[in-house]
């Protein structure tokens, strides 16, 4: 198995259809069909159900599907980061983490990287601490930055700013014509949380204690704007943090702050021993820079 047929082997996987793959390749599809053959033969399992116009792909095709489109990012990436001269440093720089007031610290370094390296771009991937950290193992990733997270597993940088959690709730309820909310008050009212927040460890537990199966969860969102959605329809008031969602001027929602405030920080984390590229050590330069700025 090589790079040439998991590339062959994800086309067929997304056009559905060998004719199809084999014209995007620009290869023949009976050369195309071969050499699926000779993957699912090497591999001793069945890749794909043919049938009809339309193929569909087995349980252990699914698998390689996951894993080659891991291992072509991995590759386009290492041979980005080869490519790159000494004399002009170019190179992708690869970011994962949440929605964050914070990550402006991780912008502004990166404004000034493309500032003075022009050749240099960055990929921002938007995931929860679970999909960001397995992408940092698997070395997809140059940096993620947790909230309130272990580092200990990594090299870390502490983000200066920190985050304000409460209530994101519409203007004309009742807890939109309060300054603030106790998570006391919380408690009784129809909630709307982030899947991360619901998981186990996760700011529900810290907020409302061990007992969060007494709490009135509407839904569950990935992203704070659906959850925005979901709160204007008076469906529920959103956990979450302050700044991400606009609630200023004549719309109607309110962020209303927890009383006492909770706050959580975020750290930027690399892979301890991590073989950097040079656009990755030219970021983590200017970024260790504005931080030592802002303190």
């Amino acid at each position: 198995m090589d790079i040439r047929e998991l590339r062959y082997f994800l086309a067929v996987a997304d056009e559905q259809n060998i004719t199809k793959a084999a014209e995007r390749l620009y290869i023949s599809q009976p050369s195309l069909s071969k050499q699926m053959s000779n993957l699912e033969e090497e591999i001793g399992a069945p890749l794909f159900i043919r049938g009809g116009r339309k193929i569909t792909l087995t349980e252990s095709g699914i698998l390689l599907k996951k894993r080659a489109e891991e291992l072509m990012d991995l590759y386009d990436k290492t041979r980005c980061e080869l490519m790159s001269h000494e004399k002009e440093i170019s190179g992708t720089v690869y970011i994962g983490g949440g929605e964050s007031q914070a990550m402006s610290v991780t912008a502004a370094a990166a404004k000034k990287v493309m500032t003075d390296y022009p050749r240099i771009k960055f990929d921002f991937f938007s995931g929860d601490a679970q999909s960001v950290t397995e992408k940092l193992e698997k070395g997809l990733l140059d940096f993620a930055v947790l909230v309130d997270g272990d580092t200990s597993p990594y090299e870390s940088l502490r983000l200066p700013y920190g985050d304000t959690w409460g209530l994101l709730v519409r203007k004309d309820s009742p807890i939109g014509a309060k300054n603030s909310v106790s998570v006391r008050e919380a408690r009784k009212l129809p909630l709307i949380v982030s899947r991360q927040g619901a998981s186990q460890g996760g700011i529900l537990r810290r907020l409302f204690g061990g007992d969060t199966d007494a709490l009135n969860i509407k839904a569950v969102y990935n992203l704070v704007y659906n959850a925005s959605l979901l709160v204007n329809e008076g469906i529920g008031c959103a956990v979450g943090i302050d700044g991400i969602i606009n609630t200023s001027g004549n719309g109607s929602l309110k962020f209303v702050p927890f009383e006492p405030a909770v706050k959580t920080y975020l750290d930027v984390v690399w892979k301890k021993r991590q073989v950097f590229g040079k656009a990755a050590v030219v970021f983590l330069k200017y970024l260790k820079a504005e931080i030592t700025e802002i303190k």
